[in-house]
């Protein structure tokens, strides 16, 4: 099982993946959105913001979300991991059950470029 450390670490190597990003995918990058990530094993949520093309996030807490994303992510330490290291593919995950997202349908249609 992933740590939170470990997690962190995803989110930031995500953060960096997206920052150097370039064309489609740095156009989908560039909105500016609340963002949280529960990881359901180890029950914490991290709590930031999507801007400039980069995740900034700002809290790490207990439990689920204190208060409602506008886009939010629910997966497992270990599928969180194994997304960002592209072992995972999202669409198969997501198809899965394995990972939810929840956004409003045009950030989902922009998401998609991303995942």
């Amino acid at each position: 099982m992933a740590t939170i450390e470990e997690c962190r670490a995803a989110l930031d190597k995500l953060a960096d993946s997206m920052g150097n990003a370039e064309g489609d995918v740095r156009a989908a990058a560039s909105m500016e959105r609340s963002v949280s990530c529960h990881v359901t094993d180890l029950d914490v949520t991290f709590a930031g913001r999507l801007t400039g093309g980069r995740i900034a996030v700002r809290d790490t807490f207990p439990g689920p979300p204190r208060e409602k994303a506008q886009i939010q992510l629910a997966m497992t330490g270990d599928d969180l991991v194994a997304l960002v290291d592209g072992k995972l593919h999202f669409a198969r995950a997501w198809g899965a059950g394995r990972v939810r997202l929840e956004a409003g349908l045009r950030d989902l249609f922009r998401l998609r470029k991303l995942l």
